[in-house]
């Protein structure tokens, strides 16, 4: 591989793109909302102006990029580029690659962004060298990603591994999936303004009130209020930590991995919390034989974890000869 490549973080609530140089390093970086709500061809251009603004910020051509790859939320077909469903987006059985390679002219390739999220962690991170490794990435959303004998794990027609839509609680909250209870409406960031937004109607006050106004919270200003002991945003916590600790303990139990990591902007803003609680909990939820073995750890790339994971895409492109 030679000149530059272009990777994206597609998400619910913004679009994060960066430049790799040749040795695999991020050279430059920029990030805008997503604005999901305003419809398909508006997350469109946001993504083709993310890259446009990339190559022309560094002061290169499209012409110096080698290829394009992007991880993005829900059920994704590696082969083709065709998302099939998004529960966070507004996409439904969309032709991305295609319309993008339209754009642009250069090869693109996607994936489910958690997915690539262990992915990247797996080549390029904290379990770097492992064989067995599940994923639970929590943002916008909440996805899996897993590892079995050292290849990544997709399932058929790459629908495997959707550790956010299991269902803990048949009588439990609506998930944006369609299903009541699924780990996502309990643990992710959705989950926690849905919980919030709840208590706000039952009176309670909370200086995370002005941050779900208009959507999901940032997890900056949810690590502000948890750092300022807002009791109704603890409590979001707490019980996001509770779901998230019983579904570990069932994955464990599952796939005896090696290592379980938890990654994700909630992750990269309160990581330390979010694992003191899970581990203060999740003991309950495995066999003590299985328990025993595995590791718990932070993504160690933090926010860049998709990042490294849709450049991984590019680098078994090359080596697949998928691109020449």
């Amino acid at each position: 591989m030679g000149k530059y490549t272009v990777c994206l973080d597609i998400g619910g609530t913004k679009v994060l793109g960066a430049i790799f140089n040749a040795k695999g390093e991020i050279v430059h970086r920029i990030k805008k909302r997503t604005r999901a709500n305003e419809g398909v061809s508006n997350v469109e251009e946001t993504i083709l102006s993310v890259v446009r603004e990339l190559v022309e910020g560094f002061g290169i051509a499209l012409t110096d990029v080698e290829a394009i790859s992007a991880g993005a939320p829900g059920i994704i077909n590696n082969d083709t580029g065709v998302v099939l469903f998004s529960p966070n987006l507004p996409w439904r059985n969309y032709a991305i690659k295609k319309s993008v390679e339209k754009q642009f002219g250069i090869p693109f390739f996607i994936g489910n962004d958690v997915n690539l999220g262990v992915l990247g962690e797996w080549k390029f991170g904290v379990a770097e060298g492992l064989s067995h490794v599940v994923g639970l990435f929590v943002g916008t959303g909440l996805g899996g990603g897993l590892i079995i004998n050292g290849k990544m794990y997709s399932g058929h027609q790459y629908k495997g591994a959707e550790f956010g839509h299991m269902i803990l609680n048949i009588d439990g909250p609506q998930c944006n999936c369609g299903q009541r209870g699924c780990l996502e409406a309990f643990s992710s960031k959705t989950g926690m303004t849905d919980y919030i937004r709840q208590q706000i109607l039952h009176g309670r006050s909370t200086m995370m009130a002005d941050s779900i106004r208009e959507g999901v919270f940032k997890s900056k200003e949810m690590k502000a209020a948890y750092e300022a002991d807002d009791e109704v945003m603890i409590e979001a916590i707490d019980r996001a930590c509770l779901y998230l600790a019983v579904a570990t303990g069932n994955l464990v139990n599952m796939f005896s991995p090696e290592m379980v990591i938890f990654g994700g902007g909630v992750m990269e803003a309160l990581g330390a919390v979010f694992l003191e609680k899970i581990l203060s909990k999740v003991n309950a939820y495995c066999l003590p034989s299985v328990r025993e073995s595995v590791r718990f750890e932070v993504a160690s790339l933090g926010d860049d974890s998709i990042l490294f994971g849709a450049r991984a895409l590019i680098l078994d492109a090359f080596e697949s000869g998928a691109i020449l």
